[in-house]
């Protein structure tokens, strides 16, 4: 009887952790729109520090 009611306690942890865990991963993600317009913004400093010439 006891190791039934440790197998359903250790199940809602398990799931409330899950629950956190995709939560906060949710919570931080980095916008895809934000990521391309860095990656653009390097590309055309790298550009200009390479070619200073070329206006």
């Amino acid at each position: 009887m006891l190791a039934k009611s440790w197998k359903k306690i250790g199940i809602i942890i398990l799931i409330i952790a899950c629950l956190i865990n995709i939560g906060h991963k949710l919570a931080t993600k980095i916008s895809f729109n934000d990521v391309i317009t860095e990656i653009k913004n390097s590309f055309n400093q790298e550009k200009t520090e390479n070619n200073p010439n070329n206006n």
